[in-house]
């Protein structure tokens, strides 16, 4: 199945779902493999280090330092990695009401990671977006 490349498609589609708990984004030493068991939502490689993307709960279990608490929203659409644009639609709705998004995407979906204290008002901005795409 191939991922939508329309932009206008990918807005009336982006159908956003907020989920329930709250990660945190922590560097740590190693390699990934000394980490699998924490099951982390993302990994990136860093000349710093390694970045988890975590619970909230396993970072603080673990005892890992991070700054901030953030919620997860899905864009269920399925989007291309080819398309053009869905990033920064997305990201100026939210940047037009100060809401920051650190954007990971996957094969199928993006996943934004906004401040806890803001995804309601960013599901909110997201669910707008999608029915005003023109």
């Amino acid at each position: 199945m191939n991922g939508i490349v329309d932009l206008t498609t990918l807005l009336q589609s982006l159908v956003p779902r907020l989920a329930e708990d709250a990660y945190v984004f922590c560097s740590v030493p190693g390699p990934l493999s000394d980490y699998a068991a924490l099951e982390p939502v993302a990994a990136i490689r860093e000349p710093e280090g390694l970045t988890l993307v975590v619970p909230a709960a396993v970072a603080e279990r673990e005892g890992f330092d991070f700054q901030g608490r953030y919620r997860q929203i899905t864009l269920t659409v399925h989007s291309s990695l080819e398309a053009v644009g869905l990033t920064a639609a997305v990201s100026a709705a939210l940047a037009a009401s100060a809401i920051p998004a650190n954007v990971v995407a996957g094969f199928y979906h993006d996943h934004l990671f906004v401040p806890e204290d803001k995804a309601d008002k960013a599901l909110q901005l997201l669910k707008q977006l999608s029915g005003s795409a023109e």
